[in-house]
């Protein structure tokens, strides 16, 4: 059961989709999960096979529970665990050779024969197979059902008391120092005007990619701020992966992430954005896109917020936070002109980042935006 956030402590099997013997690749979604913040799609990170499924649909578990086993490929599989005991479907025998009184064994003892291996001549399934099965399942535990699906508000309660749960652990635990700078956004939003100009509609880009990129390659020249606080020291993340924070429909939010967003021009974050806002919303996330975010950016300029100052995700070590994009006086070449701008802040965990970092990481991400031609 992987940790799908600072807050998740335990989730709830709710569909597999391979089955035992199933080939698997590296991204293959393998099973949904039910948590706090809906249901998530599980990947695999490893080729191979479905070895052996451990927990079945309807099981609540621990983080860190195993779910499953994969085995490579050419590795001879372990011993089988009965079908019948995960609620999954066991595949038919293409031909099931039973005499007559299997057969009527099975129909007053209620068992499958094509789940049976025969000891009979031939591999026949005998009386006394039928009677042995029959034993086994009277004496398996009861195979677990699926409970009843929470309300909407009991899962939005559930959602708040765990973003509860990990904003109070972060600001408990973490000494958070915060930093601000207002940004000039002149050039950047005249730059992008004229681009969505020669723009078809559907491919126009929003101003919130700007700061998303802006903050991933920010990252590249200070990645003192990309990672994790783990085990008292500061732990670099593996690529800049960066996690965006988007408000569900009825309250609650989460943060996937953008991997490698540095390394992604415009198009393709703006793109990802927009597909993780719609799956967000539905309930349909992936695993790995909310177990690895480096660092995270919340954006609440189009709620008329001057300046958002957040609280850090644990275990990551900073969150930048924009404000609403505003008329302002402004010296230009010793010269009060009015000049469009907004406010960028960035919240730092002092134990991995000290304030002289901090703010080079605020200075990179306005150098970024002053050209964002660039990005």
């Amino acid at each position: 059961m992987p940790a799908l956030g600072a807050e998740m402590e335990a989730g709830t099997l709710v569909q597999w989709l391979k089955l035992p013997g199933d080939a698997l690749k590296r991204g293959d979604i393998i099973a949904v999960v039910d948590t706090e913040k809906g249901a998530i799609e599980i990947e695999v990170f490893d080729d191979g096979v479905l070895d052996r499924i451990l927990i079945a649909p309807g099981e609540k578990v621990p983080v860190g529970t195993p779910l499953a086993f994969i085995r490579a490929v050419g590795e001879a599989p372990s011993a089988a665990v009965p079908h019948a005991a995960l609620t999954i479907p066991s595949a038919p025998r293409p031909e099931c050779r039973a005499s007559p009184g299997a057969r009527k064994a099975a129909e007053d003892l209620k068992v499958d024969l094509a789940t049976l291996v025969g000891t009979g001549p031939g591999g026949a399934i005998t009386r006394e197979d039928v009677e042995r099965a029959a034993g086994r399942a009277r004496e398996a535990p009861p195979v677990p059902t699926a409970p009843a699906p929470p309300s909407p508000a009991d899962k939005m309660a559930a959602m708040r008391a765990a973003i509860a749960a990990a904003m109070s652990r972060s600001k408990r635990e973490i000494p958070h120092i915060y930093l601000s700078t207002t940004i000039d956004m002149s050039d950047a939003l005249a730059w992008l005007s004229a681009e969505n100009q020669r723009r078809a509609v559907d491919r126009r880009l929003l101003p919130v990619v700007l700061l998303v990129k802006a903050v991933a390659r920010a990252v590249v020249e200070v990645p003192g701020v990309n990672g994790f606080w783990v085990a008292d020291r500061f732990k670099p993340g593996s690529g800049v992966h960066v996690g965006c924070a988007i408000a569900l429909r009825g309250g609650g939010l989460v943060a996937p992430a953008i991997h490698d967003a540095d390394r992604k021009d415009l198009d393709t974050v703006m793109s990802e954005l927009t597909d993780l806002v719609a799956r967000a919303r539905r309930g349909t996330l992936r695993s790995s896109e909310l177990a690895d975010p480096t660092i995270t950016v919340t954006n609440l300029g189009d709620l008329g917020v001057e300046a958002a100052f957040a609280v850090i995700y644990p275990p990551q070590v900073a969150i930048v936070g924009f404000g609403k994009v505003m008329p302002r006086p402004w010296v230009v070449d010793g010269r009060i002109e009015s000049r469009t701008v907004l406010t960028a802040t960035v919240s730092a965990d002092h134990r991995a980042v000290d304030g002289r970092r901090a703010g080079q990481f605020l200075s990179a991400i306005e150098r970024r935006l002053q050209a964002v031609g660039q990005l």
